[in-house]
This record gives C-alpha cells, structure tokens and sequence, in this order.
C-alpha cells in the first residue's frame, strides 16, 4: 500500500473526524474511517521530551483552556491533558500503530518535531503510506530528506512557482517546480488570487501532481471543485464528502 493507491477521490479527514470525539485523537480518526476517509490529516509537534505528538495548535489554549505550550509538556503530561470525552493527546507512533493500514497525510509544525517525526515512521514502517507536507520548506524537507522515496507535497515557498507557471501556461516551470512531489494541497483561493480552477487543475495534472484542496465543509463547495478535476478534498466532515462522492458514482 502506498498513499496514493488506488483510484476514485481522496477522502481526507482533517485532524480525524471530530464530531464527538476530540480532534487529532485515535477516537476521530477512527470515526473518520468508519464513515469512509481514505486519509487522515493530522499535524505534529514535539513534546518537551522529544516525541512527536499530534496536535495543530503550539499551545493547549483552544484544546484544553491551559495557557501552556505543547513543547513545554513530556509525552506522559500531554497524555493526561483533558481535551473532552475522556481523550488526551496521543503521539504519532501511537496513532501508525493504532492504525496500520491506515494513510497519514502529516503536516510539520515545528522543527523539534522532524527527527522523532522520522524515527517514530521508521519505526512503524509506515514510509510508503504518510505523506509529508509544511508550510515550510525547511521543515518538510528535514522529515521528507530522510525517509527516501516518502511521498510528499510542496510548502508555500515551493509551490509558488507551480502556481506562477500554471497561469501563465509555462509548462516547463510548473513541471520544474513539482518535480518530486505527488500531489499540491492548497486552499481554492488565497485572499484575493484563486488557485483552484480548471486550468491550473490541468496543468499541476499534466505536470503529474493530484490537487487536493482544504478545508472544505460545504457539499454544494465539495461537488464544484470536482466538477473542476481536483483529485482530493480535506475536510472537517469527511462523512458528507462520502455521501458527496458515492452520489456521483
């Protein structure tokens, strides 16, 4: 199994399935699966002795009302945080383990967190099935570079020449600019420039790169975007994407 076998559409779960389970927790992700997620999105950072944890936030304040940050906690003390129905924070070792054949689309949030990030993937063997990503370059690249042949997506500073050639029909720097990686993960527009449209769906395609977009909760936003050629959607309601995409088989 590799992140990307298969066909139909990538059914990605942003931070699991949280409708009455905490977010990044096993319970969400496994939600997620149940109501059909192909791939479960998650984050990580680094505990205070150095695992890498699954957590968006640098600090408990949203999760758990603590003004602390995720860094200055061990692994144990993150473990027993209460973040809602009995859940605390779990490290991404637990989650590959929780979850093997599962697909992991894993966004690095802090640099502390690249190398347990590594050898908590080598550990569960689990190189051929995450999918690493950041929005930066130095991040991603510190988890990516180590694990050869992990399938991984462009941050900002890297993408941006993808996007630059895609709307001005320069192939040769679209095809330059993702050479490398699988797939772009993007929001459909960035303040006032829109990324996702037809053309450039079509040419990040001909430059061999599935589109995913994020985050996107609203069906009627869901079937627009695959009616434009987008190969996956991130969102917080994996379940409606489901019922979305099996109505359009």
């Amino acid at each position: 199994m590799t992140f990307l076998d298969g066909a139909g559409t990538r059914i990605i779960a942003h931070r699991g399935l949280a409708l009455d389970a905490p977010e990044n927790t096993l319970p969400a992700f496994l939600r997620a699966l149940s109501a059909g997620a192909t791939h479960l999105e998650t984050d990580i950072h680094a505990s205070a002795d150095g695992e890498a944890v699954i957590a968006h936030d640098p600090d408990l304040a949203r999760v758990a009302g603590r003004s602390v940050a995720v860094g200055q906690l061990t692994m144990r003390e993150l473990r027993r945080i209460d973040l809602g129905h009995g859940q605390g924070f779990c490290s991404l070792g637990e989650a590959l383990d929780a979850f093997p054949h599962a697909r992991f689309n894993i966004d690095v949030k802090d640099a502390r967190a690249a190398a347990p990030a590594v050898a908590a993937i080598r550990d569960a063997r689990a190189t051929e099935r995450v999918l690493i990503t950041s929005f930066s370059t130095e991040r991603r690249r510190a988890v990516a570079d180590a694990l050869p042949g992990v399938a991984s997506s462009p941050a900002v500073p890297e993408f941006v020449p993808a996007l630059v050639g895609a709307r001005l029909g320069i192939a040769p720097l679209v095809r330059r600019a993702l050479h490398g990686f699988v797939a772009v993960q993007v929001p459909e527009r960035r303040g006032p420039v829109r990324i996702v449209t037809r053309r450039t769906v079509e040419r990040f395609h001909a430059a061999g790169a599935e589109v995913h977009v994020w985050t996107v909760n609203d069906p009627a936003d869901m079937r627009r975007l695959l009616d434009l050629g987008v190969d996956g959607i991130v969102t917080d309601r994996c379940d409606l994407l489901k019922t979305v995409v099996a109505s359009r088989r």
